[in-house]
């Protein structure tokens, strides 16, 4: 791979590093060509990008897009996401099929290094439809009761009326 070919590389990394909020860093070591096949075609269809590209090559790609990364060491696979819980819950549930392989090393979240506890919790988070839905149970509640009581003040209210129109004297119909 000569110069041109290197740099243009790491300008289209670092194109798709800023406009993502997570970064992950993987060791991909022990995984076979079938393995991590199968890995990237899950990713992809997650929107979730798998890069497997030389160390020094990615840190000069991840410090030009603003952010300041750590020392990678050994084989490296960078996750590049839009949906940060996603893409972790995504590598959890690979590596619980494959012996525990990828291994995350840490990453970046919204430019600030993340550890791999936070991924590990991150993992654990539910997608973001998921959260939605249960704001949106969470709202729907507390309105469903306000015109469940609405209607009941309402109810008694007509009911009060039809008691005072037969208390004075029949119907006005």
């Amino acid at each position: 791979m000569n110069r041109t070919e290197k740099e243009q590389l790491v300008a289209e990394l670092k194109d798709k590093i800023k406009s993502a909020p997570a970064l992950y860093y993987t060791d991909f070591t022990g995984l076979n060509v079938k393995r991590m096949t199968d890995l990237r075609r899950r990713m992809r269809r997650a929107n979730i990008e798998y890069v497997v590209i030389k160390n020094t090559l990615a840190l000069r790609a991840v410090n030009e897009s603003g952010l300041v990364a750590e020392r990678l060491r050994g084989p490296t696979g960078l996750v590049v996401a839009k949906d940060p819980a996603t893409a972790a819950r995504l590598l959890q549930d690979f590596a619980k099929e494959n012996d525990q392989k990828p291994v995350v090393k840490g990453g970046m979240l919204d430019g600030r290094a993340i550890a791999v506890d936070q991924v590990k919790r991150l993992a654990l988070m539910p997608s973001r439809e998921q959260m939605l839905a249960e704001l949106g149970a969470g709202l729907q509640s507390p309105l469903a009761a306000f015109v469940g009581a609405l209607n009941g003040v309402l109810y008694m209210f007509a009911g009060a009326l039809e008691a005072l129109r037969q208390q004075r004297g029949g119907s006005a119909a």
